[in-house]
């Protein structure tokens, strides 16, 4: 308990020194406002988007229409990579087959390929989510893989002598033991894509937090970036909160073995 709250105080202690720094600095103008804006402009252009909107839209719709392609990209993600990297973690013949594929596609930036899935898909949200779901697939794809093949033998040995079936062995054995990996994949991945969102919302793109921040920069309105940027930071954080407490209430013995 005592160390909970040593830890929570040097969290605000941080956090509190990083905005005396920036204040001070805008306060005494030891940058240019242009480059850094001050909190109280922050906040007073925070208060007037909030209230009127930018561009004629509404801040929540900018970040739902955010939220939705980083979702539903979050989601087709997982649902093709879990089974894929267990399966290819099971058996070395289908790793043979989608391992070079992922870890060919995994150190590429995204924009390298993004013309291309625009040009195929064309430039409305389905090439924005496909870029989405292929950054979040890799990271998703080998934490899946290096789970299964880290299985301890002594479950599988233990589960075979009471005579489980292959499924009894995947379900009941093999699956809730690559949990807390799998978990690890996601939320790395949940991450990547949304670091991809800026650039996948680049391309005719005329809402979201990505695309209010480029447009943002094209004005050099620093103080909207700043208010983008924090919307997206805060926002990222509560979604990897979501999955921190998915993950404890799903594998609950988590570090108990």
């Amino acid at each position: 308990m005592k160390n909970r709250l040593t830890e929570k105080l040097l969290t605000l202690t941080t956090v509190t020194v990083i905005f005396a720094v920036w204040y001070f600095v805008t306060k005494w103008e030891l940058v240019s406002s242009v480059m850094i804006p001050s909190p109280k402009k922050v906040i007073d252009v925070s208060v007037l988007i909030w209230n009127e909107g930018y561009k004629e839209t509404s801040i929540l719709k900018h970040l739902f229409d955010s939220l939705q392609r980083l979702l539903t990209a979050f989601f087709l993600a997982t649902a093709v990579a879990v089974p894929l990297g267990l399966a290819s973690g099971y058996s070395s013949k289908i790793a043979a087959i989608f391992e070079p594929i992922v870890e060919f596609l995994r150190p590429l930036p995204p924009l390298a390929y993004y013309t291309l899935i625009v040009l195929w898909m064309g430039i409305d949200d389905s090439s924005k989510i496909a870029l989405l779901a292929l950054a979040a697939f890799a990271p998703i794809f080998v934490s899946c893989v290096g789970a299964m093949q880290r299985v301890k033998k002594g479950y599988i040995n233990n589960a075979l002598m009471l005579g489980a079936s292959k499924w009894q062995l995947f379900f009941y054995v093999s699956f809730p033991s690559c949990l807390p990996e799998i978990f690890v994949g996601i939320r790395t991945a949940l991450g990547v894509a949304y670091t991809t969102l800026v650039a996948a919302e680049m391309v005719a793109a005329v809402s979201g937090i990505g695309w209010l921040v480029l447009d943002a920069s094209r004005f050099l309105r620093s103080d909207i970036i700043f208010m983008g940027i924090f919307l997206m930071g805060i926002t990222g954080v509560l979604l990897d909160q979501m999955v921190r407490f998915s993950e404890r209430k799903i594998v609950f013995w988590k570090g108990q073995d």
